[in-house]
């Protein structure tokens, strides 16, 4: 479900001569009925609009006074946004004849023509006020204050966010209101600049119109809307000719892919820019901690603890993004610990609407091949999955997919293999050898491919900073030292307990292993660090080292790459020796 709230303006839009008919009232408790909320957005004052309304219980919140408080039916809070009016400010007005006046917790009201009088006392008094209009109403309130400050407020409350809520109005105050919703719909009977700033104008006016939208949103969730709102649109980069090319925030599931060091995460820490930017909350699932600095989210877990599912959905429940860093949990186990928080998540969202998002790294060791994902609940939009290749993760999610992002070295190959998962054409992919930094395919599975120059991330990441130092790579990705007779076995699964290792082992058995270049192979193939590993191979070759300084010339090469902790691992160093 997409829209999980329906925000309404009061006077000409649900009610009309400011009273809402029973067949308006009727599809309100409907819309309600579902577990939906509503939420009631007014410039009235609140002790007037309560005294009109049978039942304001109804409403989950009533925003009045133009944003400036928030009123809970329920409990009978009030929060208010803004200080009230100043008492010389009521007086001056008064004083120049203006009347009437209305002074609410915060607003402070007329009527035209008085706006000239009201603008010139403002600025001769040098007071932060703003004067908003609504079809011959004059309303001042503070500055920054209206519908859509009002409903955010609201929101937060309630835990739920602007991109589920469809918003509606008729006159001119109503145009931050439904500029901030993710659907803004105007009644038929509204002034024609709402009309054309809105992303759906009803058949019906005023609170025949509202029931109209109800009726809409409960029968296909406003789906053939979705097409106009084009302005919630993610950008992603632009073809050789500049053309843009943007992904839909609420339609698209990702596959980006790529060999190791491609770009797939610095392209991905591009697009949760903008969807962050945009404020859409996502959840990354974090298999080898490459997102560990970034300060899009909040980080949880660490090498040496997994994040559990409650830390995960508190902070989600309180708005911000979270990643959920695996890096401490084995490889073998990552499948079970994504399959509990998953559903967790999967939970959250068809209550809340929220994360909008789900980014999976390293797919192919959450969701592998052989897994089976009978009782997995896989999201059909909003997901991320990111991999070195499609044919390694399991295919119910390869079927799921909607857009191919291929990075790195062969794209068309890439692209060839996920085909082959589905069983359908291969498209024209032109081939190459390697795509230049920053450019991607992109190919949507109802079209054809294009090249796409990636818009770059804003901040660079430091990546693998403590991915391969610290977490757990798993058995068999450690590096073992047997020696040249085989007779150890210590396995060092991180390049923290790797260093320490050195230290201890013998000349004899450290010799073995770099004169067999097995250093620089582990480095290339299970830490991923190509540089790092270019690095040791120089190490490797210099025969005129003593083992005492081609151990300090490999950890001189690490510990400039990698922050490492400056505590010892208990029982290691003497273990080795």
């Amino acid at each position: 479900m997409r829209y999980h709230v329906l925000a309404t303006d009061y006077d000409g839009t649900l009610a009309h001569h400011g009273r809402v008919d029973d067949a308006t009232w009727a599809a309100v408790h409907k819309f309600r009925d579902t577990g939906r909320k509503l939420i009631l957005v007014t410039g009235r004052e609140l002790d007037e609009l309560l005294a009109l309304l049978p039942d304001a219980t109804v409403f989950d919140r009533i925003v009045a006074e133009n944003g400036a408080l928030v009123y809970d039916p329920a409990t009978k809070e009030i929060a208010t946004i803004a200080p009230g009016p100043p008492a010389d400010f009521v007086a001056e007005l008064a004083k120049r004849g203006v009347e009437p006046i209305a002074v609410g917790r915060v607003i402070v009201a007329t009527w035209e023509p008085h706006q000239d009088t009201v603008l010139a006392t403002i600025r001769d008094m040098g007071l932060e006020l703003q004067v908003i209009f609504n079809k011959g109403a004059v309303m001042i309130l503070p500055s920054g204050v209206n519908k859509a400050t009002g409903l955010a407020l609201a929101l937060t409350q309630l835990g739920l966010s602007a991109h589920n809520v469809v918003a509606v109005g008729d006159a001119e105050n109503d145009h931050a209101l439904l500029a901030s919703a993710e659907c803004g719909v105007a009644v038929a009977n509204s002034l024609p600049a709402l009309i054309n700033a809105a992303d759906l104008v009803t058949k019906a006016d005023h609170g025949a119109g509202v029931a109209e939208l109800i009726d809409h949103l409960l029968t296909d969730d406003l789906a053939t809307v979705a097409p106009r709102l084009k302005r919630h649109a993610i950008l992603l980069g632009k073809t050789p000719d500049g053309k843009t090319v943007e992904i839909d925030p609420y339609a698209a599931n990702i596959m980006v892919c790529g060999t190791s060091g491609s770009g797939k995460s610095t392209l991905t820490t591009g697009v949760l820019e903008r969807l962050a930017a945009a404020s859409y909350q996502f959840a990354i699932l974090d298999p080898e901690g490459d997102f560990t600095t970034t300060d899009l989210a909040t980080v949880l877990g660490a090498p040496n603890r997994a994040p559990l599912v409650d830390e995960m959905l508190d902070v989600l429940g309180s708005g911000k993004n979270v990643a959920a860093n695996l890096l401490g949990i084995a490889v073998d186990h990552r499948p079970e610990v994504f399959a509990q928080l998953v559903p967790a998540l999967v939970d959250l969202r068809v209550r809340t609407g929220r994360p909008h998002w789900l980014i999976i790294d390293e797919a192919h060791h959450l969701l592998p091949v052989a897994w089976s994902t009978v009782d997995l609940p896989i999201r059909a939009h909003g997901t991320l999955y990111i991999t070195v290749h499609p044919g390694s993760v399991n295919k119910d999610v390869v079927e799921t997919i909607n857009t191919v992002i291929a990075v790195g070295e062969h794209p068309e190959q890439t692209i060839r293999e996920l085909c082959d998962v589905l069983g359908r054409p291969m498209p024209h992919v032109e081939p190459v050898d390697k795509l230049a930094p920053g450019t991607c395919v992109y190919w949507r599975l109802d079209q054809e491919p294009v090249l796409v120059i990636s818009e770059k991330a804003k901040a660079e990441r430091m990546r693998h900073s403590r991915k391969y130092s610290e977490g757990n790579l798993g058995k068999d990705r450690s590096f073992v030292f047997r020696g040249p007779e085989a007779k150890l076995s210590l396995s060092a699964p991180n390049l923290h307990m790797f260093l320490h290792m050195a230290d201890g082992v013998d000349d004899d058995t450290w010799t073995f292993h770099l004169r067999a270049h097995d250093y620089s192979a582990w480095m290339r193939t299970q830490v991923k660090d190509v540089s790092l590993a270019d690095e040791v191979v120089a190490v490797e070759n210099d025969t005129a080292l003593s083992p005492l300084e081609s151990r300090a010339a490999i950890r001189a090469a690490v510990e400039k790459r990698y922050t490492l902790p400056s505590d010892k691992p208990s029982g290691i160093i003497d273990a080795a020796k």
